[in-house]
């Protein structure tokens, strides 16, 4: 199977890299600057060939072309995981940085929807025709008994919904295009708190994406693949 995700160089992307690599996956990596990934890097060249590292920064239109023409040339994709993500200023409502949370939405929503949309031609030569999107259940609309985070939770109920859009359009066509809440992962943003290490938050996801049928294409899941509210 052939895969593109994003934000690979660190957290669950990377994780993502690791173990579809040791199963013997093809993968196309986008990070912001593939020199400084080194330990991306360092699995290319123990990969031979099987993993690609491109540059890619979903707040550039430019750049996420860039990306799917070079993905998108030769063999199909198989799945798309548009993994990367910003957390955003946080702040109360009457101090909210409008700036910032614009550039969350760009980054968050309306870069993977991009992307999704460039590599549709290279998706649809694939055999699985999957799309995931990982978002969060601080995008739950029916979850959400605390508020702030607004940049944080605004863009992901917003890809929340740009995935059901997705799959009302694609699956007559046989895609399945699901949203993924990782869990509170060991990560940058989840921070050292969190109960949940990457290793444990990606073989869950990528158990679910695995066994993905087409009555399961516009829901949304938890890595363990439980059914989560909007």
């Amino acid at each position: 199977m052939r895969y593109a995700i994003t934000g690979a160089s660190r957290g669950l992307g990377l994780e993502f890299v690791r173990q579809l690599l040791n199963r013997g996956d093809t993968i196309e990596a986008g990070v912001r600057s593939p020199p400084e990934a080194r330990h991306l890097q360092e699995l290319a060249r123990e990969a031979g060939g099987r993993l690609r590292l491109h540059a890619l920064d979903l707040s550039n239109p430019r750049s996420v072309d860039a990306f799917a023409a070079t993905v998108g040339q030769g063999a199909p994709l198989d799945v798309l995981i548009n993994n990367a993500g910003v957390y955003g200023k946080d702040g109360a409502l009457t101090e909210l940085d409008y700036e910032s949370l614009a550039q969350t939405f760009t980054t968050n929503t309306l870069g993977p929807l991009r992307l999704s949309a460039a590599l549709l031609p290279a998706l649809r030569r694939g055999s699985a025709r999957r799309i995931i999107h990982i978002t969060s259940q601080m995008g739950s609309i029916g979850d959400n008994g605390m508020g702030g985070s607004y940049a944080y939770r605004l863009s992901k109920a917003a890809l929340n919904m740009a995935m059901r859009n997705m799959h009302v359009d694609l699956h007559p066509e046989g895609f399945v295009t699901i949203a993924m809440h990782p869990g509170w992962v060991q990560t940058d943003m989840g921070g050292p708190q969190a109960p949940l290490r990457p290793e444990e938050s990606v073989r869950g996801m990528i158990n679910v994406i695995d066994r993905l049928k087409a009555e399961d294409g516009g829901r949304f899941f938890s890595y363990e693949g439980q059914e989560l509210p909007w």
